[in-house]
């Protein structure tokens, strides 16, 4: 509260006096920060125009960038959606800034706007990359998997059709069983010549035998 005196010389404190000296305070420290969120934006901007031709150059189906200065306390270019570059606390020094699974981490701290640049446009050049090769792998990797469906559908064809194969020629064979091979007549007829003639050896054998024994 204000403090002012009366005709006696004794402090009188006025509340509404007090409340427009801490408005007005307020407003000068608004009008300061306003103006300092406003240059930082500023020099955020001309980093970005610095960068503008590298932007340009990203591939348009490239879409892990941003490239732009949002406003807020404070102000940032976003590179992309984890790595951004504010102002230092002095006000003059760019700050770039990478939020990963270990925590926030500066990648660089410097004031002048080249070194900056420079750091940013390799920072780009190796997300890039980075995606190339991520999609070269996804690429290999759908590739190896569909050559190996591929495979085990041919042999699961082949199987199967030397399974129907297997099943066409048994049966075949149960509706046409192979015709039982007679015995050769000629055969039958040496055997039992055979079996003939070795009766009458025999009986002719006996019949000598006896006559030598009773002569």
């Amino acid at each position: 509260m204000s403090d002012t005196t009366d005709n006696r010389g004794e402090k009188v404190r006025s509340l509404r006096d007090t409340i427009r000296q801490v408005r007005t305070a307020e407003a000068e420290r608004s009008d300061v920060v306003v103006e300092l969120r406003d240059a930082e934006r500023a020099r955020l901007e001309i980093l970005a125009e610095e960068l503008r031709s590298v932007f340009n150059e990203v591939p348009a189906e490239d879409e892990q960038f941003i490239f732009s200065v949002a406003a807020g306390t404070p102000p940032r270019l976003w590179i992309d959606m984890t790595s951004f570059v504010v102002m230092a606390r002095d006000r003059r020094s760019y700050r770039f800034l990478k939020d990963t699974r270990l925590g926030r981490t500066i990648i660089l701290e410097t004031a002048k706007l080249d070194d900056m640049a420079d750091t940013i446009t390799h920072y780009v050049a190796e997300r890039i990359i980075e995606r190339e090769r991520s999609m070269e792998g996804d690429w290999l990797i759908k590739r190896v998997m569909r050559d190996d469906a591929t495979r085990r559908e041919a042999s699961s064809r082949r199987e199967e059709g030397r399974r129907a194969e297997s099943r066409e020629a048994i049966a075949d064979a149960a509706m046409h069983p192979a015709p039982r091979r007679g015995v050769d007549p000629r055969l039958t007829g040496w055997l039992v010549a055979a079996f003939l003639g070795g009766i009458l050896l025999g009986a002719a054998v006996l019949f000598i035998y006896a006559w030598i024994a009773v002569g």
